[in-house]
């Protein structure tokens, strides 16, 4: 456990650096939004270009594991969802509240970090997570604020979710490098430094975005973060663990990299969707802080329990 610890320190140092700099204002929320761009379309595309680039798609492709986290993740999306329904609170808000429960920053965090912890072949499923967490969950966020709002479905709800996935850069950077690898083509050694120094900016570069933007948020309606924080960090994993060890069971190796991608804090992107929307973007800022904190301790003791397995 200490072992891992230290070793997930450095990560969530990087963060703290970062929630310092914006704390103090040595680094501005402007600063902060253009490393956010330069990380999302650029580093971390270049990371999971690369990453891609030398899976097959063979290796990626695993229903079982889809089957198993969409089970453990849906099923926590729904007790969010009841939960807010019972408090009265209207389908837009139910929503958001239900994504803090369960998307956790798989990209900026869970990739680098899980790499670096389990070894470079938990990249495979961790990009399956990432994909089903944009396509699937992004999504139907997206449906059912819009047709909340509209009192109906319509085919511009549909075009905007679809336009919405071909313009993430995370989609494409994947997508293109599993067309990559499926076409054999090897990469030219000169693209290939060039995609590992550019990837390589990644990791720092995602971890010091993620404090700073930490930096800005608020604490506000302190219970409600609490409880979707455990959401996220507690009971998320434990459903995920239902789902891919027993009823779709898969590979142990590929079963703890699946429960340590479900143990990570909430995503920031729910927050830019909340404000995006102008729906509780407070407790979501306040369930980002909160689930961040606490997983320096919590995504420490899930990712030294999976190493055993």
């Amino acid at each position: 456990m200490l072992a891992i610890f230290l070793k997930t320190v450095p990560f969530f140092a990087l963060i703290g650096l970062g929630y310092w700099a914006g704390r103090t204002r040595f680094f501005s929320e402007e600063a902060t939004a253009y490393l956010t761009k330069f990380v999302f379309y650029f580093a971390l595309s270049a990371m999971l270009f690369r990453f891609a680039a030398n899976l097959s798609f063979a290796e990626v492709l695993n229903w079982r594991l889809v089957g198993g986290y969409l089970w453990g993740t849906g099923v926590v999306y729904g007790i969010a969802t009841a939960i807010a329904f019972l408090r009265g609170l209207d389908v837009p808000t139910a929503a958001i509240e239900a994504q803090c429960a369960v998307i956790g920053n798989v990209g900026f965090l869970g990739i680098p970090m899980l790499a670096l912890l389990l070894g470079e072949q938990a990249v495979g499923p961790v990009i399956l997570v990432l994909a089903v967490d944009l396509i699937v969950f992004s999504s139907l966020i997206v449906i059912l604020i819009t047709g909340a709002r509209d009192g109906r479905m319509s085919l511009a709800v549909l075009r905007t979710v679809g336009m919405g996935l071909l313009k993430n850069p995370m989609i494409v950077a994947i997508s293109a490098g599993l067309i990559w690898s499926a076409l054999e083509i090897p990469i030219p050694g000169p693209m290939n430094e060039f995609l590992a120094i550019l990837g390589g900016a990644a990791t720092p570069g995602a971890l010091f975005a993620i404090g700073a933007s930490l930096a800005s948020k608020s604490a506000e309606r302190v219970h409600i973060a609490l409880w979707l924080s455990s959401c996220k960090l507690v009971i998320h994993p434990i459903f995920v663990t239902i789902g891919v060890i027993w009823l779709f069971p898969i590979d142990t190796y590929s079963a703890g990299v699946v429960i340590a991608a479900a143990s990570l804090p909430v995503a920031g992107n729910v927050y830019i969707l909340a404000q995006h929307y102008g729906v509780a973007p407070h407790r979501a800022s306040a369930a980002i802080l909160f689930s961040t904190i606490f997983s320096v301790a919590t995504v420490s003791l899930v990712v030294a329990w999976v190493a055993q397995l």
